[in-house]
């Protein structure tokens, strides 16, 4: 009896038409308008992606098709986010595919997933810090700026390394515009995407004018088969809006904006990057752009040394909206389920005035900018990805299991062709899961057991649907 209400109790779930309101200690506030969630979104996509990912995929793997990555990644990321819009407009409540997951399949799912992601979005804040950490040293470098060694980078990097100040700084100035409140740092947030945006378009007018059309001749030359290796890669770089979709909550009209800001958010960056990468093979031979600053040598290519140090500007600003998004997104996850009872409601707590999380922000930016200040890289980067995939999996699932178990529920976003448009997004994310290294395997299985370990020996009691049923009258024979 013993395991069958074990079992029951970790399938347990959140009631969607019942979703109770909270304690005002552990209110959100909704301020945040369409424009300023689809900012977040365009933030959280364009970054890396334009200015790195482009150029490597480009040279190595799919050559002018790097075009044909982005689409492929593109479709494959659109049947997620159909999937996440659906969700959005139903269940206006911080947490996204945490919530969506304890909401459909029950609380160890839950658990699971939002376990996940407090680890991948933590890390790719870090990873997001020390990429604009070297984007940061060129610009010195150009200026004739030398800065002592030992605040250059993280042990192991380089010799007199010791630790990468600058990227911890960013991490602490991103949690401490999220300490502003909802409202301050979204203006923030929306002003740097709009001049992150214009760079962008000024790169994309500027080399227009220099493209040579040969440069595309052969177009495959890594077979097609380059071009869906390349959309393996340049996946990471067509999500986002999924950590964008965690601010729900502070959403003035969550049911019809949230899903709106999905879909304009990957549209937008869609455009943008299927014209950069046009623009960047077309004004250089794929095998002489640079892997690490592709569009800083096609520019050099055609004579216009002087937007080296602009891309640079743009990269820097790209990237910082970057980690904006992500971070916005592990407090919203972690204030969540701290509100649910799987972890302690002392997380919950928000600030009387500004209603925003504050000890979880301020936990999560020392936590990013410790992994970012002492760890290389490569390493930080082991961390992220895997849960992401699986949020995916795990929300386009939940789409399809609730379309038949309650038809009837309201949906002010309806995802199209529902099976089959979230079952492209299944298998999509299941098969990049296979291009992780087994080392990203091992990492994700230790954090899972622990966590496995956490949700037994505290959560499963201690939630609140726990408390429900051990309140709840004994049932009549």
């Amino acid at each position: 009896m013993a395991g069958l209400r074990m079992g029951q109790g970790v399938l347990r779930r959140k009631p969607i038409e019942q979703i109770e309101e909270v304690a005002p200690s552990e209110q959100l506030t909704r301020t945040l308008g369409l424009a300023q969630l689809t900012a977040i979104g365009i933030g959280g996509i364009i970054g890396a992606g334009i200015f790195a990912l482009a150029g490597a995929v480009a040279n190595g793997t799919a050559g002018p098709a790097v075009l044909v990555s982005f689409l492929i990644a593109g479709v494959a990321s659109a049947a997620a986010a159909f999937s996440y819009a659906e969700f959005a407009g139903m269940i206006p409540k911080a947490g996204s595919a945490y919530t969506y997951g304890y909401a459909v399949l029950g609380e160890l799912a839950g658990w699971f997933i939002g376990w996940d992601l407090l680890l991948e979005y933590t890390a790719i804040v870090a990873v997001v810090a020390i990429g604009i950490s070297g984007y940061f040293g060129f610009l010195l470098g150009a200026m004739g700026v030398d800065l002592p060694v030992w605040m250059l980078g993280a042990p192991g990097t380089a010799e007199g390394r010791q630790v990468d100040l600058f990227a911890m700084i960013l991490c602490l100035f991103t949690a401490y515009l999220l300490t502003l409140g909802i409202k301050n740092a979204a203006r923030f947030e929306m002003v740097v995407v709009v001049l992150k945006v214009l760079v962008v378009l000024l790169v994309i007018v500027i080399g227009f004018f220099h493209i040579d059309t040969s440069n595309y001749n052969p177009f495959f030359p890594y077979g097609v088969g380059g071009a869906f290796t390349g959309a393996a890669t340049v996946f990471f770089a067509v999500f986002g809006y999924d950590a964008m979709s965690t601010a729900a909550e502070e959403s003035k009209d969550a049911q019809r904006h949230m899903p709106k800001a999905i879909i304009y958010s990957l549209a937008i960056s869609m455009v943008l990057y299927v014209l950069a990468c046009l623009v960047l093979t077309g004004m250089q031979n794929y095998t002489e752009i640079d892997p690490e600053s592709g569009f800083s040598t096609a520019f050099e290519s055609v004579g216009l040394d002087g937007l080296a140090n602009l891309i640079a500007v743009g990269a820097i600003i790209g990237i910082l909206t970057v980690m904006f998004t992500f971070m916005l997104g592990v407090t919203r996850v972690w204030f969540s389920m701290s509100r649910d009872g799987l972890l302690p409601h002392w997380f919950a707590k928000t600030h009387p005035t500004r209603h925003v999380p504050v000890r979880v922000t301020w936990i999560v930016g020392v936590a990013s900018a410790l992994i970012a200040g002492f760890l290389p890289i490569g390493e930080a980067a082991e961390l992220t990805n895997i849960g992401i995939l699986l949020a995916f999996v795990v929300v386009c699932i939940a789409v399809i299991v609730l379309r038949y178990r309650q038809p009837e529920l309201p949906r002010s976003f309806r995802c199209p062709g529902v099976p089959f448009v979230p079952a492209i997004g299944v298998v999509f994310s299941l098969w990049l899961i296979t291009f992780l290294a087994w080392q990203t395997w091992l990492r994700f299985l230790v954090w899972l057991l622990i966590g496995l370990v956490i949700y037994f020996g505290y959560s499963y009691r201690k939630s609140n649907l726990a408390k429900e049923e051990s309140e709840a009258p004994p049932k009549q024979p």
